[in-house]
């Protein structure tokens, strides 16, 4: 897991650290071909947000029991890695995190079936806790919701007509309803009470339509040394996101922006000019005023009556969504850098000292 998080969600800070060991686990497969994906998948790193989230979420309860919760904390984790691994056979990606995908390592085929094999295994997770029809059917709609958002964007691809409603229901099914899912089952396995479950889930859903947009966000602004993955990449793939349909609709190049993202076959020249006109555009602007109106929504959102020590790491990490300069390396931003580690070589690796504070939103960028 990554540092920075690990620091963020001291407070669970355990429990991250028994939930990596329970991943390595759950891909020790006795084949040895899929041990050994499941393995690089899982030391590949990410930001283990999903079930740091349900654990946050499950600490705030009553009962809770870190033995019952964990399999449930592994199986969202899983099945977030097996999305990725599907998306990036679709995107014939390279690189993820600044690592070799499982497909450009081996072969979209043994990629795909990896990619089932941890969707099966995240539900087989799930078998012997018993824990009930609620989550069960909370998990269904997961992926379900997960899917029809992949559905929804890639039958759009290469389109230049997109609207904001309709770029909010595809991030609202892909990214939104996991993490308010995620947050509204680790309230129920902790017998929270209703109306702190339903509190949680709102504010898992602000965060996830924050989190899209942002990550939108840092495949336009961002650099590849950062982003563990080509700037851009969104355009290259024919993903229009929402800077990109704001600059659709303002830019004086609006229509030079459109022939472009309908060109299957674009240069990286026509993609260094696509990101040219939408960072002249007020697109990057609109965009991050788009999540911070979603972060405000997520802190409004929070319950109460939740433990003080709980209730401020959600807050925290609503900041820290917002002011993400680039996720998967240890970076986030120019003044996050500098008021975390004030060392020279804070991307070497090496212990961050200090704790994150208050400040303004980063310039950014993350999956």
């Amino acid at each position: 897991m990554r540092l920075a998080n690990a620091e963020l969600f001291r407070v669970i800070k355990a429990d991250l650290s028994v939930l990596e060991e329970a991943l390595l686990e759950a891909v020790a497969s006795p084949v040895p071909l899929i041990r050994e994906v499941g393995t690089h998948l899982v030391a590949s790193g990410g930001k283990r947000l999903r079930p740091a989230l349900f654990l946050l979420a499950a600490r705030s309860g009553p009962a809770f029991d870190r033995e019952r919760a964990m399999p449930l904390a592994v199986a969202l984790e899983l099945i977030h890695m097996a999305s990725l691994v599907h998306d990036d056979v679709i995107d014939s990606a390279d690189t993820r995190r600044g690592s070799p995908t499982a497909n450009a390592k081996w072969s979209n085929q043994i990629a795909v079936l990896s990619g089932d094999y941890l969707f099966a295994q995240a539900f087989s997770l799930m078998t012997g806790k018993h824990y009930g029809e609620a989550i069960a059917m909370r998990m269904a709609t997961l992926v379900r919701e997960l899917a029809s958002g992949e559905i929804l964007q890639d039958s759009a691809l290469f389109q230049a007509e997109h609207d904001i409603e309709e770029y909010e229901q595809r991030i609202e099914k892909k990214t939104a309803n996991f993490l308010a899912l995620c947050c509204e089952m680790g309230a129920i396995v902790s017998g929270a009470a209703a109306e702190v479950a339903k509190g949680l889930y709102l504010y898992g859903h602000a965060i996830g339509m924050a989190f899209q947009i942002t990550d939108d966000l840092l495949d336009i602004t961002g650099e590849k040394v950062k982003l563990g993955k080509p700037a851009g990449n969104d355009i290259r793939q024919g993903v229009v996101t929402l800077p990109v349909i704001r600059a659709l609709k303002m830019s004086p190049h609006r229509e030079e922006l459109a022939a472009i993202l309908r060109d299957r076959q674009m240069s990286e020249a026509m993609v260094e000019r696509a990101l040219s006109i939408v960072r002249a555009s007020d697109g990057v602007t609109f965009a991050r005023a788009r999540a911070e109106v979603q972060i405000q929504r997520a802190k409004e959102a929070l319950p109460t009556y939740i433990p003080a020590a709980i209730r401020e790491t959600f807050i925290q990490a609503a900041d820290y969504i917002s002011r993400r300069d680039f996720w998967g390396g240890e970076c986030y931003g120019w003044d996050w850098c500098a008021r975390i580690n004030p060392y020279p070589d804070h991307r070497a690796g090496g212990i961050w000292p200090g704790k994150i504070t208050g400040g303004r939103p980063g310039h950014r960028q993350e999956p």
